[in-house]
């Protein structure tokens, strides 16, 4: 809007003066460019400190997301160590479990090698004694034998 108006003065201007309509224009012209580069000058002094504010913010907005981008995938890996951490947990929980198992296990073998080691004793004692017992009968078989034959008549020897 105030672009349109110093050009329409000049012209008036141009054409109440005495000079030639060609010589308005060209001075119309001139006094427009210099008022389209005036106005663009003060157009861009206006504005062009918040624009290069906006861009500084818009450049610190943007480090600040990779920033935050950076903080997030940190986040995340750790939620994910975490994860994995209680995964490990649980592995260690379980091995736990098992590990008392194996233990009470060894134990439960350990007492049957005892028992069974016991029972072999027992058994080689008791094969021990029915043999003893066994070899005694023989030998009582034996004597009563003999006995019986020394005490069964002989006939006498003739002399």
């Amino acid at each position: 809007m105030g672009g349109t108006e110093v050009p329409r003065a000049s012209f008036v201007l141009g054409c109440l003066s005495d000079t030639s309509p060609d010589e308005g224009l060209i001075e119309d012209l001139t006094i427009e460019d210099k008022a389209v580069e005036q106005l663009a000058e003060g157009l861009l002094s206006h504005y062009l400190p918040d624009l290069q504010r906006s861009k500084q913010a818009l450049q610190e907005l943007t480090q600040n997301q990779v920033v935050l981008l950076d903080t997030l995938e940190q986040e995340i890996s750790k939620f994910k160590e975490c994860h994995s951490m209680l995964d490990i947990n649980a592995l260690f929980a379980e091995a736990k479990h098992y590990h008392a198992k194996l233990v009470n296990i060894r134990k439960e073998m350990l007492m049957l090698h005892e028992k069974t080691s016991k029972l072999k004793k027992r058994a080689l004692k008791l094969q021990q004694k029915r043999q003893k017992e066994e070899l005694e009968r023989e030998q009582q078989r034996e004597k009563e034998f003999e006995r019986e034959k020394q005490l069964t008549a002989r006939p006498a020897k003739r002399t």
